[in-house]
């Protein structure tokens, strides 16, 4: 009886054992069909991060671009803008220079009529005063004149006078001065003063038969008027 009983204790320990090797088979199994799951998980996961780090390289790569074309814009539209103000910087400058250029051509031409005008009135004022200076020699030419005949002839200090008397004449008409024609002339109010009037059919009307005092011109003005006796 006892051995029979050693020989199920036996037996119960290989039913054990094979219960346990059983069991461990089974655990083997659960785990190696748990890290084939948690294996497919990994990799599905890897999967998932590597395709969200390829998204969000693309969704970089796209903001990149937009970046790039943002900033491509901002210095097309910075371009723009300095090629703006310089446009009007120069438009500014050019019509500063313009408004100088007219200022200088203006002050030109005013100093150009001054110029004229100031030689004109100076000239003006230069035959003024000759004129005054000559209308005061003429009484002296008239005495002159008076003087040398009434000279006797063959009479040497008349000679001599008479030469002073030629030098002078030269001298003023040098200086513009010459004596106005009357005698035989048509009468002209412009250049002839009517002090005396006869009547001479012989004449021709309004001729001038004597000439009582000579008229003379400046240049062009009359410096005096000649003073005649005029007929018909």
């Amino acid at each position: 009886m006892a051995k029979k009983k050693v020989f199920n204790e036996n037996f119960d320990t290989e039913e054990k054992e094979t219960d346990v090797e059983t069991e461990a088979e089974e655990v083997d199994d659960g785990s190696s069909e748990d890290v084939a799951r948690d294996d497919a998980e990994d990799t599905a996961d890897s999967s998932a991060d590597d395709n969200e780090d390829t998204e969000g390289g693309n969704d970089s790569a796209d903001g990149n671009a937009d970046d790039t074309d943002d900033n491509a814009e901002g210095d097309s539209d910075g371009d723009k803008k300095d090629s703006s103000d310089k446009k009007k910087k120069k438009n500014k400058h050019q019509k500063i220079i313009d408004e100088l250029n007219d200022k200088v051509i203006r002050q030109m031409a005013e100093f150009e009529n001054f110029r004229k005008r100031t030689e004109k009135e100076k000239g003006q004022m230069y035959d003024m005063g000759a004129k005054t200076i000559l209308e005061k020699i003429l009484p002296v030419v008239d005495n002159f004149e008076r003087g040398l005949d009434s000279a006797e002839e063959g009479d040497s200090f008349a000679d001599g006078m008479k030469m002073v008397y030629k030098q002078l004449m030269t001298s003023l008409e040098e200086a513009g001065v010459k004596e106005i024609e009357a005698e035989g002339e048509e009468f002209n109010p412009d250049y002839h003063n009517a002090v005396m009037h006869v009547e001479d059919e012989e004449l021709g009307e309004n001729v001038v038969v004597e000439v009582l005092q000579k008229g003379y011109m400046y240049n062009d003005t009359v410096l005096r008027h000649a003073m005649v006796k005029v007929a018909n």
